[in-house]
């Protein structure tokens, strides 16, 4: 089993490495040279906000993707998906936590920036979330967990946290 755990978390590094680093880091960087603009709204204390929005996103996807190492037995990537249903964690208060906190990341990218290119690029990236979630992975987790994830889609948001965690 231990042989198993180094592989996933091997594994688990390499798509973070891979997804979540193109999609917060080298997009960006493709879109802004990481450039400073005028803050929005002309109120340097938005960049301070979206600062710490960043450090916010970065150790909730981070933790997310420990949690499926550790609880699910497996990585984001589709092709090494968790063997059992993750829901602990943030995974008590919203469905797509990860999703969530790199949308946090580019949000607080374009407050530090000042950048209307990587706002547009969240909305951009949301709306390609929330496809693959209706069209790819609700179906996939329903099929692979049955009557648990029909349960927990039924108690815990997709987008909007609760606040208070569900009682599993």
């Amino acid at each position: 089993m231990e042989r198993r755990a180094l592989w996933v978390a091997l594994g688990a590094f390499l798509w973070f490495a891979l997804a979540p680093g193109t999609v917060v880091g080298l997009i960006p960087f493709w879109l802004t040279g990481w450039r400073v603009e005028k803050p929005f709204l002309a109120t340097p204390a938005l960049r301070v906000v979206g600062a710490f929005t960043i450090l916010v996103g970065l150790g909730s996807l981070v933790e997310c993707f420990v949690r499926f190492a550790v609880k699910g037995l497996g990585t984001p990537a589709p092709v090494a998906a968790p063997t059992r249903l993750v829901v602990s964690g943030q995974y008590l208060h919203v469905r797509n936590p990860m999703y969530v906190s790199i949308l946090a990341v580019v949000l607080g990218e374009s407050l530090v920036l000042g950048s209307i290119a990587l706002f547009r690029y969240a909305v951009l990236l949301w709306l390609v979330f929330h496809l693959w979630v209706v069209v790819y992975e609700e179906p996939t987790l329903s099929s692979r967990f049955g009557s648990s994830f029909e349960l927990y889609r039924q108690n815990v948001r997709r987008w909007l946290p609760r606040v208070w965690p569900w009682d599993a």
